[in-house]
């Protein structure tokens, strides 16, 4: 670990290493921050930088004489979609540019009492509602492995940081696919937790959010290493009294009898699986076969059906709640994303919109009866590699393969399930190299169940993180 320089150390090994008196928080910090300087000007991941509170905060932790919690000194990144007392809480919208939070979201307050050192604040693309990161406030963010692949979005910023070595740790949250878009884009991991698991709330807000919005949308981390979310995610999910619907139920479940029974399939319904995604849903089920896993072939139930069905009422509460809003502040390209959207995702209304409400419980209990006997399922993500930048802005074709193509992703936020995303193979294709992730499913409010089988098939494949350090020099 010593010869690594320490912008490259995990959260776990910086965590460690500063209880045990090898490394200062300070130290941290200033290595995170060095790294920055470096490579956000060409990425623009980080869009407000926060070196001055960083590093009285560093001091402050080093002059404690125990540590603050298991995040002591870490390094981490915040996105702009969520308030942090004193900074703008702007959603990449010009219009909230002045929108200055008076008080920190119950994420960013558990991160800090954990002990985590916010360095900065992450790009998103305007409302949060792309598969990519641009916005007339801050502009395009890129991909560290290059300009063939989008960086994802919402939590673009997030994924582009956190892999390029800005923090050890990096926030984001989840609609429909913007923790693990990032994480597939950039080769991160992270687990999209379940529904109710991190407390969510943004003291800025004027109104509550729509009931599809706060039953499908949840907060999380991005991470370079598996075993960091093990270390992070238990801080992230400490009860606030400001979400009345928290879970707060602790972050290790019950020891499961005998080997782990996982789900197998490689079916995108109505999507070719390009042979790239197919290696490494192999290499991830030859992993986990390796580790003791049962792995079974699966007929995933409905899925085309619960993440239609469940994007087209989302769109329908966007098109009552959001549209005025995105129509009088967003910008053409966010328009024009938006009018792309409704054609793919023809939005429910009325009576229709109720009855698809109504039917994610039915979906969700086909789920559940599966998980029963098959505690995890193993998924691609997306069918085919990673698009390019603004593949999106494309017209109905850009928001197919961007966004129609993910059932795997936001049928899994319809039906509050929680969801991991992480690299097992890295494609050689005719515009460069870039990772492919691939999606493992798990037990409502069994997230650790999901990270475990992270860890096992990352301690036998790897991660793409010296790979991606080395192509950028």
């Amino acid at each position: 670990m010593t010869d690594r320089p320490v912008w490259q150390w995990s959260a776990t090994e910086t965590a460690n290493a500063i209880r045990e008196g090898r490394l200062s928080a300070v130290e941290a910090t200033e290595a995170a921050l060095a790294r920055m300087g470096e490579v956000n000007p060409h990425l623009n991941a980080v869009v407000e930088d926060l070196s001055g509170e960083a590093l009285a905060e560093a001091q402050a932790l080093d002059a404690r004489d125990t540590p603050a919690g298991p995040l002591h000194g870490v390094p981490v990144t915040i996105k702009i979609n969520v308030d942090q007392t004193g900074h703008a809480t702007s959603n990449g919208l010009p219009a909230l540019k002045d929108n200055i939070a008076r008080d920190d979201a119950p994420i960013v307050r558990n991160l800090k009492q954990a002990g985590a050192i916010v360095i900065g604040r992450t790009n998103t693309p305007e409302f949060s509602f792309r598969a990519d990161t641009d916005n007339p406030l801050h502009g395009r963010t890129r991909n560290p492995w290059g300009d063939h692949i989008s960086p994802g979005g919402s939590s673009g910023g997030a994924g582009s940081a956190v892999m390029a070595g800005i923090g050890a740790l990096a926030h984001g949250n989840d609609i429909g696919g913007s923790l693990r878009f990032p994480a597939a884009a950039n080769g991160a991991v992270t687990v999209k937790p379940g529904l109710g698991r991190i407390p969510a709330w943004n003291p800025s807000q004027k109104e509550e959010r729509g009931m599809l919005a706060q039953a499908m949308s949840v907060q999380g981390l991005i991470a370079r290493s598996a075993a960091d979310l093990h270390l992070s995610m238990p801080a992230a999910i400490a009860p606030d009294p400001r979400d009345p619907f928290h879970v707060p139920l602790p972050w290790r479940g019950a020891a499961l009898d005998g080997p782990i029974r996982v789900g197998f399939t490689t079916e995108t319904p109505g999507f070719d699986l390009h042979p790239d995604v197919a290696q490494a849903l192999e290499a991830a089920r030859d992993a986990l076969a390796d580790a003791g896993y049962e792995v079974v072939p699966i007929d995933p139930p409905n899925l085309r059906e619960a993440a239609r069905t469940g994007y087209r009422a989302l769109m329908g509460e966007v098109r009552a709640l959001m549209e005025p809003d995105v129509r009088q502040n967003g910008s053409p390209a966010i328009n024009a994303v938006f009018d792309a959207y409704f054609e793919e995702f023809p939005p429910f209304t009325g009576d229709a919109l109720l009855r698809a409400m109504a039917q994610r419980s039915q979906f969700a209990r086909e789920w559940s009866l599966l998980l029963e006997d098959t505690p995890l399922v193993l998924s691609p993500f997306l069918p085919q590699p990673f698009f390019g930048p603004d593949r999106d802005t494309e017209g109905a074709e850009g928001v197919r393969e961007a966004l129609g193509s993910a059932l795997w992703s936001y049928s899994m936020n319809f039906m509050g399930l929680p969801a991991g995303c992480l690299p097992t193979r890295l494609a050689e294709l005719p515009n460069g190299p870039q990772p492919i992730n691939v999606q493992i499913v798990g037990r409502r409010w069994r997230e650790d169940l999901i990270v475990d089988a992270c860890v096992a098939i990352e301690n036998r494949l790897g991660t793409v993180c010296d790979t991606l350090w080395a192509r950028m020099g």
